[in-house]
Order: C-alpha cells, then structure tokens, then sequence
C-alpha cells in the first residue's frame, strides 16, 4: 500500500513509518512543514538502506496515498483533518491520537464525541475511521530486530477498513485484535494515560497491553 503518515516527523509517527517501510510498503511523511518531512524521509531510508519513504506536506501526502494515518498531537487533532478533508473521502482513516488532560497525563480524559477517533469521523464523515495503535509506546518501534510483546486493538466502524487496519498492525510487527465499532474507541484511548501512569509510578519503559485466553 501507499501509506501517508500524518505527523511522521513524531516519534510514534516516524516509528510506524519505518516499520511499514521496512516491511514493503510506501511510506510518505506529512508535515505542516514539508522540508521536515523530507528531512525526517532521508532519515528512515538511511535506517532502511534503500528509498521507500518520502515528505511532503499534510494535504499533498493524504492526497498521494491511499491509507491514511494521522499521528498528531490532540491539540492539532481537528485543525489537521478540517485542512486534509478534500483528501481524504472515501479512504482508509487510521486515527493513532489520543486525547491526553493537560493538568495529569496519566488521568483519563474523554473528549465530548466519546473519543478523537470519533471526533475525526464526525469532521470528516467521507472517510472510513479505524482507531488503532493508541497503546503502543514509541520506544519499541524503531528497533527493527526486536518483537515487539504489545497487542494492538483495533475500531472501526467500516468492516473493510478495520481489515486494513488490522493488517497494517500486522506489517508493524504486532498481534492485531478486532476490537469491535468505533465506539468503543473510548476505551481503547483511555488505556494510553493508564500506561502512562504504570510507567511512571513502575519505572517501566514502554508499558502495553497483551490479550490472554486466545
């Protein structure tokens, strides 16, 4: 797939850019700042030892792909899709922010829509939103040689785009797990300050969530 990472300057961003790279895809990074873009491309295909990602601009990036995945900090959530919106109908929407308390990261906040998954289909209604990879802690997504021990759950509303986005956890080297409809997004982005909170109180670098049972 052509995958356009909204965001891939960050450090979550520019790790699941690599490993989707790495893994065979075509990767552009989005950047209010196309020369960061670029910058931060020529870094990941320096790791990668071969060309498979490029930098654009926000809109020109969403334009060019045909998955996008928006990994942008809450703050710059709906300002970033209302400025992609004529990119974006009819595709593949994979919504990575979570909505964060400014006073405590590590205490739950719920949004007014429920959660910024929901927020950015209610923004942007033609495209197909999957809320996916909210848990996984950037730490572990450059160190390609390593297995990654996180499971990812995933939302969707759309029975095809929750596929994808199952798939693209599956070429980022992890165990996807159909979480059911977008609604339950909540809950999903709600695990990410409680991680927060574990790695701060437990020193632990990277906490995550593993499904038993299966």
């Amino acid at each position: 797939m052509k995958i356009a990472v909204i965001g891939g300057t960050g450090k979550e961003g520019s790790g699941l850019a690599l490993r989707w790279a790495h893994a065979g895809h075509e990767v552009i990074i989005g950047s209010r700042d196309p020369d960061k873009a670029k910058r931060a491309a020529e870094e990941l295909n320096q790791t990668l030892g071969q060309v498979r990602v490029y930098g654009m601009d926000n809109l020109s990036a969403a334009q060019a792909a045909e998955v996008v995945v928006l990994s942008v900090p809450y703050a710059a959530h709906l300002e970033t899709l209302q400025a992609m919106r004529p990119a974006l109908s009819g595709k593949v929407l994979v919504d990575v922010t979570v909505p964060l308390n400014a006073q405590d990261i590590t205490r739950v906040y719920v949004p007014p829509a429920g959660s910024a998954a929901k927020e950015a289909q209610v923004a942007v209604p033609e495209a197909r939103v999957v809320a996916a990879f909210q848990n996984i802690s950037a730490t572990h997504l450059k160190k390609l040689d390593a297995v990654i021990e996180c499971d990812v759950l995933v939302c969707a509303d759309d029975e095809e785009a929750r596929r994808v986005g199952m798939q693209l956890v599956q070429d980022a080297g992890m165990k996807a797990w159909d979480a059911g409809p977008l609604d339950n997004a909540v809950v999903v982005e709600g695990l990410t300050p409680i991680l927060l909170g574990i790695n701060k109180r437990h020193k632990v670098k990277g906490a995550g969530i593993r499904i038993t049972g299966a």
